[in-house]
C-alpha cells in the first residue's frame, strides 16, 4: 500500500489500487523521450534538450497541448532501471540537459532514480513542471534538480478553478516558487546555456491579459532574481472545454501588452515570436515506441 498526498491535491488514494485526480497507478508511464528543439533557447542549445515526458497530470488544464498524454496514463511503464538507461542515453546523444516534463505525479520515484543517476550525470538536471508542487516533496529534490521549470499560470484562483480545476493554485504555486528559489537562488549561464537556477513560464491567455499581467507584478515583487518566459503559444485546437473565449489565439496586444508590463518591472528572460501558436511546435506522441 502507498498512500498518494504527493502533490496538494491530497488524494490519498492508494496508488496500487486506484488512481488519483492525476490518473496514475503507482507505475512510472513514460509518454516519450526525445531530443527537444522549441524549448527556451538557454535550454534548447543546438543539440537539443534532454526530454522525458511522463503520462498524467494534477492539474488538467482544459487547454493542454499535451492533452493527449496529461489527461491519461499512456505510454510504457518504466522501472528505476529503465529510467536510469534512458537519461544516460540521452547524455550520450549529446543532449544538454535531462528534462523532466509533467514529472509531479511520480516525483518521489524520480527523486529516488535521480539519487542513483545523478553521480553518472555531467549535464544539469531540470524539473519542468505545472507549478501545482507541494513544498514537502520539492525538499526532497534539494541537491537533485539543478534546474526548476515551473509555469506559474493564474493569480485568480477563479480561472485556475475553471480551466486547471486548481481553486487554490496561486498561493500553491506561490510556496512552490520560493522553494524552488531557496534551492536554486540564482540562475547561472555558461556558454549560451543554462546550468543553474528558476525559469518561471506564464502562457497568455486570450481574454486574460488582466490576469497575465498580476502575475508579472507577482513575480517582480516576490521573486525578481528567477528569469521569465513569457509565451504566446496557447493554440486554441487544444481547447477541449465549454469556454468559447478559449476558441481564438491570443491577440498581439494581449500579448505585448503583458511583454511590456515585464519590462517596466525590469524582469530579465525570454518572449515568443508570433507564429509560435501552431500544433506543429507539439510532439506527435502517437508516434513513440512504435
Amino acid at each position: 500500500m502507498r498512500i498518494c498526498f504527493d502533490c496538494p491535491r491530497g488524494c490519498g488514494v492508494d496508488r496500487q489500487v486506484n488512481k488519483g485526480f492525476c490518473g496514475c497507478d503507482d507505475n512510472v508511464t513514460v509518454s516519450g523521450i526525445m531530443l527537444h528543439h522549441y524549448e527556451e533557447p538557454v535550454i534548447s542549445g543546438t543539440n537539443g534538450s534532454g526530454a522525458i515526458f511522463f503520462s498524467g497530470c494534477n492539474l488538467k488544464c482544459v487547454y493542454c497541448q499535451n492533452g493527449a498524454i496529461s489527461t491519461v496514463q499512456s505510454g510504457k511503464k518504466y522501472t528505476q532501471e529503465h529510467l536510469v538507461r534512458a537519461m544516460l542515453k540521452l547524455q550520450q546523444s549529446g543532449a544538454h540537459n535531462i528534462n523532466l516534463i509533467t514529472p509531479t505525479p511520480y516525483i518521489n520515484d524520480i527523486a529516488k532514480t535521480l539519487e542513483v543517476v545523478k553521480p553518472s550525470l555531467k549535464i544539469p538536471v531540470i524539473y519542468n513542471c505545472g507549478g501545482y508542487e507541494s513544498v514537502e516533496m520539492l525538499q526532497k529534490l534539494e541537491g537533485l534538480v539543478d534546474i526548476y521549470l515551473p509555469d506559474f499560470k493564474y493569480m485568480d484562483n477563479e480561472i485556475a478553478k475553471k480551466y486547471s480545476f486548481a481553486s487554490d493554485y496561486s498561493v500553491i504555486a506561490q510556496k512552490a516558487i520560493a522553494e524552488m528559489l531557496r534551492q536554486q537562488k540564482e540562475v547561472v549561464i555558461e556558454n549560451g546555456l543554462i546550468k543553474k537556477g528558476v525559469i518561471i513560464r506564464h502562457l497568455v491567455l486570450p481574454g486574460h491579459r488582466d490576469d497575465s499581467i498580476a502575475v508579472i507584478k507577482c513575480i517582480a515583487q516576490n521573486f525578481p532574481t528567477a528569469k521569465i518566459s513569457l509565451m504566446r503559444q496557447y493554440t486554441p485546437q487544444f481547447n477541449r472545454s465549454e469556454f468559447k473565449n478559449l476558441d481564438r489565439k491570443i491577440t498581439s496586444f494581449e500579448y505585448d501588452s503583458v511583454v511590456q508590463v515585464a519590462i517596466s518591472f525590469g524582469l530579465d528572460g525570454f518572449v515568443q515570436q508570433k507564429g509560435c501558436e501552431n500544433e506543429k511546435f507539439t510532439p506527435d506522441f502517437a508516434k513513440f515506441f512504435k
